[in-house]
């Protein structure tokens, strides 16, 4: 097992620590009796220093040993049947193109760039550590968890950083959030670039910063934004730099911090085994000596080099061998957060089971066919190997079950890390306050456990919330997430806060002020109660007091010559009729029902028939009686009263026709109107049939004219007899009346249509009363002197 472990001097003890464990690991595999039995593993470890091109340069060494002669004496390669590393995702990708040409497997631990799982570049790479593809997924989920819309996106230059940062903002934009800057961390900043970056950083209006880096790249953005006393930002972090002990440690202002970590195990045996380092044991580890020197402050007393490529380092104390490491607390020792440490046992163990699997294959076939297809466990060679290694299923002692789908990759199971205050001023605490685990159902994936997080929960978002009852309007030019709060248009509401659209309520429902929520339309009709149709209701009794007056001064004096004169029985039946006249106009008011539509529209036409058809008589009456006292006329006969009433029967008779035909028909019905106006609803009465409607006002137009037409032409008669005069006046105030109702009709809204036919019956009826029976009831009442035969005869004779 070859191991490719790339450390630098500032992360000297977390890479040591990394070395030593998974000698610990390998140890303890050969001394586990049932797993690969009678086989020891062996272990070559380089250092990349994190180069890309010492890193290849590696690699092709191990693929390309010198020959040696084997058990048998022929020339062959020595193998190295797979590589473990690296902990980089550019030198694993670096790497495993060149392994592919060999078919050598390589097994990495903290490689976690999702471009490492197209099997189409990356066939033999295979990893302990979860795809970025979830982790860029977990984060975005957790930012739209907590309602953060505008975040800022940094990333280290290099796979790792690009690729997360892309997914990550694809995922988010997706999931409505917006990013408001992309910064890129350069992999040897200058004091400019750095400057740069934490500007953009401290402009933003972003306040949440998710940070895709390894350590040594965020690192110094995370000093210069110290520097510059930065505050007010949430950092949200990658599982690259959550658990940096370096970091956590030595910038206690980044509490609160929050990021996705890879899972935990508490290894037994390790810290112990960690404490046991012996800097100059055989076989000679110049790591451990270089360790041992920075730790201690120190230098060894022997000419042995350090193969280092920093320049060496000579202290003036002397090591004697002898220091306790378990004296000191550093990185090195720790094991509270074995994290990438627990990875590394997973590979480990990984490749001893897919190498027990190839080992139990040959014991367990007997058959000749089926020895030839199991490997040489002696001379095993690389593309071997493979197979197995996409078979391995198995559950370590911590219980966790380790595999590998078709993409090399295993099951991705994160700890939500939240950095807290450590006790008594003491270095931040790596707090678990929730986990994510893809195995499970979408919504059981992500666990939060709000209450331990300790932190105040920053507002960001580009644009604060629109509230109920306004709609986002996107600004021109902007992302998604910065838009103004716009008012819902009347009709229309918004329940909940931040609606893209206002919803239209329905039909027989409205607004309210708040536009939140839709109300009952405002129902509307001309009623009795409100000032304006008390009005026309005092205006129509009015009218019917008057009707009833005038009929009891003409009762009264019944037997007088100017009542006898102007034919009391048409008088009262004329009377009678501009009586239901005025009751009609009552039928105008109040709600719309069936009866009351049928109701106002027939008695309108019936009594207003009524009205002109004895109008219409006299008016014949007046104009026979002259003719009469023309001598060899006898024209008068035909116009006795009972033709008189023969003919106020038929014309009333032929509207009432028309209105049955046009109740049995289409009869008027009340409608809600909610075209007229938006926010109410006006209740009214449809006609039914416009035709017949049109019928009824027009036989009550042709009744009119005709009776003006008469009247009109009787106007000379002389005054004893001229009563027409006065239906000429009433006519040309009822055809006045109703030919300005026409558009004043059309014209009104709403209610007012009902208040307009109203004021026409009204005003007609009363124009009709006052004309004809007011100069009568004054001649009666305080003239009654004119009041007499003699005095009519007495005008006749004067003429």
């Amino acid at each position: 097992v070859l191991n490719l472990q790339a450390w630098s001097l500032g992360g000297m003890y977390e890479s040591i620590s990394h070395i030593f464990s998974m000698i610990y690991f390998i140890e303890e595999i050969n001394r586990d009796p049932n797993l690969l039995p009678n086989i020891t593993l062996g272990y070559r470890i380089y250092d990349t220093c994190g180069l890309v091109a010492l890193s290849m340069r590696t690699a092709l060494s191990v693929v390309s040993q010198p020959l040696k002669r084997n058990s048998t004496g022929a020339c062959s390669s020595p193998t190295v049947p797979l590589i473990i590393g690296d902990s980089g995702s550019t030198l694993s990708m670096a790497i495993s193109r060149l392994l592919n040409l060999f078919s050598v497997p390589l097994v990495s631990y903290f490689a976690s760039c999702a471009c490492l799982s197209d099997k189409q570049k990356f066939p033999y790479f295979f990893r302990t550590i979860p795809s970025d593809a979830y982790q860029a997924s977990a984060l975005a989920r957790l930012v739209k968890h907590f309602g953060w819309t505008w975040v800022g996106a940094i990333g280290g230059d290099d796979a790792y950083g690009r690729t997360a940062l892309d997914m990550f903002t694809t995922e988010v934009t997706r999931l409505g959030v917006c990013v408001a800057f992309r910064v890129i961390i350069p992999k040897l900043p200058s004091q400019l670039q750095l400057q740069d970056i934490v500007k953009t950083i401290r402009d933003s209006t972003a306040r949440v910063l998710v940070a895709f880096a390894i350590e040594e790249d965020i690192q110094p953005v995370v000093e210069e934004t110290v520097r510059q006393k930065v505050m007010g930002k949430q950092w949200v972090a990658s599982e690259a730099w959550i658990t940096s002990t370096l970091i956590s440690t030595n910038y206690p202002s980044f509490s609160g911090t929050i990021g996705f970590a890879i899972r935990r195990a508490e290894i037994p045996g390790l810290r112990t085994f960690l404490h046991s380092l012996q800097p100059l044991a055989d076989p000679y580890n110049p790591s451990a000596r270089e360790f041992w020197e920075t730790q201690f402050q120190c230098s060894f007393n022997t000419s042995t080099p350090v193969d280092s490529m920093a320049d060496p380092v000579h202290y003036n104390r002397i090591c004697t061998g002898q220091e306790k490491i378990e004296d000191t607390e550093t990185i090195y020792n720790d094991v509270s957060q074995l994290r990438v440490t627990y990875n590394m046992h997973k590979a480990v163990y990984a490749v001893a089971h897919a190498l027990h699997n190839l080992l139990m294959c040959k014991k367990e076939e007997s058959s000749t066919d089926k020895q030839q297809q199991c490997p040489d466990i002696y001379n095993l060679q690389p593309w071997q190997v493979i197979q197995y290694l996409k078979e391995v299923n198995y559950t370590n002692v911590f219980g966790d079950t380790v595999y590998f789908d078709e993409y090399g990759d295993p099951v991705a199971s994160y700890d939500l890390v939240n950095w807290q205050n450590g006790t008594e001023g003491g270095p931040l605490q790596f707090v678990t306050v929730g986990r994510f685990d893809s195995s499970l159902p979408t919504e059981q994936q992500l666990v939060l456990h709000q209450d331990s997080i300790v932190w105040q929960v920053p507002v960001s978002v580009c644009s604060p919330s629109c509230l109920p009852g306004y709609r986002k309007a996107t600004r021109k030019g902007e992302p998604v997430c910065c838009y103004d709060c716009v008012p819902c248009a009347e009709g229309t509401i918004s329940k909940s806060t931040d609606q893209s659209e206002c919803t239209l309520c329905p039909e027989d429902l409205w607004s309210n002020p708040q536009r939140d929520v839709c109300i009952d339309k405002q129902i509307e009709f001309l009623s009795y109660t409100e000032g304006f149709g008390m009005a026309l209701a005092a205006t129509a009794i009015l009218g019917v007091v008057t009707t009833v007056t005038v009929a009891v001064i003409f009762l009264r004096h019944r037997d007088t010559a100017l009542v006898r004169a102007n034919n009391s029985e048409l008088s009262f039946l004329l009377l009678l009729s501009l009586a239901f006249c005025f009751l009609c106009a009552l039928t105008f008011l109040g709600q719309p029902t069936r009866w009351a539509c049928q109701l106002r529209r027939t008695a309108f036409g019936l009594t207003f028939a009524l009205c002109l058809s004895c109008l219409l008589s006299k008016t014949l009456v007046v104009l026979m009686a002259f003719r009469a006292t023309l001598p060899g006329n006898n024209a008068a006969q035909w116009f006795r009263p009972p033709q008189q009433r023969l003919g106020v029967f038929l014309c009333s008779a032929l509207q009432c026709a028309i209105c049955v035909a046009w109740l049995t028909t289409a009869p008027p019905y009340p409608v809600k109107n909610t075209w007229l106006y938006r926010d109410r609803i006006i209740l009214e009465c449809h006609l039914g049939s416009l035709a017949l409607f049109c019928c009824v006002l027009g036989y009550i137009g042709c009744l009119a004219a005709f009776c003006f037409i008469l009247a009109f032409l009787a106007r000379k008669l002389p005054s004893n007899f001229n009563e027409a005069k006065f239906i000429t006046f009433s006519m040309i105030i009822f055809c006045a009346v109703w030919i300005t109702f026409i558009p004043a009709y059309v014209s009104s809204p709403g209610k007012f249509t009902v208040a307009v036919e109203i004021f026409a019956i009204l005003a007609s009826s009363f124009g009709v009363l006052l004309c004809i029976f007011a100069p009568k009831c004054y001649i009666i009442i305080f003239m009654p002197e004119k009041n007499t035969k003699k005095y009519l005869m007495s005008q006749k004779s004067s003429r």
